[in-house]
């Protein structure tokens, strides 16, 4: 009994040290430019737009993380989604957010900035 509920409390630990992982938008942003297919660090900063230290140090940890993965070819690195199922995760938390969009708008627990349609910052409170 005692093991299982050990084995239960390490599972829900990593679970959550991977909604950590994408929690981070800039991670995030990472993840979905990648769901796309393969890309160079320079055409993620691209598509990030984020500076090259910023994506080098957030690759670094979704590389440890594992959720992520590289490969050079010359002088280039690529990276790639280490999963299949991480795009699928993405894809799904979409369908989600689609669903209970009104909620996290408007909840309070988390007062992080919102970018509205325009990509305009827009503070909630």
């Amino acid at each position: 009994m005692i093991d299982n509920i050990s084995i239960n409390v390490q599972k829900l630990s990593l679970k959550a040290k991977l909604f950590r992982g994408l929690a981070d938008t800039t991670r995030l942003s990472i993840l979905e430019c990648l769901r796309r297919g393969e890309k160079t660090t320079s055409e993620i900063v691209k598509e990030t737009k984020q500076n090259q230290s910023n994506i080098s140090n957030h690759l670094s940890c979704l590389l440890d993380c594992g959720l992520v993965r590289n490969r050079r070819e010359g002088k280039n690195v690529f990276y790639d989604l280490n999963n299949k199922r991480i795009a699928r995760l993405l894809e799904e938390s979409d369908s989600v957010l689609t669903e209970i969009v009104n909620g996290l708008y408007n909840c309070v627990n988390y007062n992080e900035s919102l970018v509205d349609i325009q990509g305009k910052k827009e503070d909630k409170n």
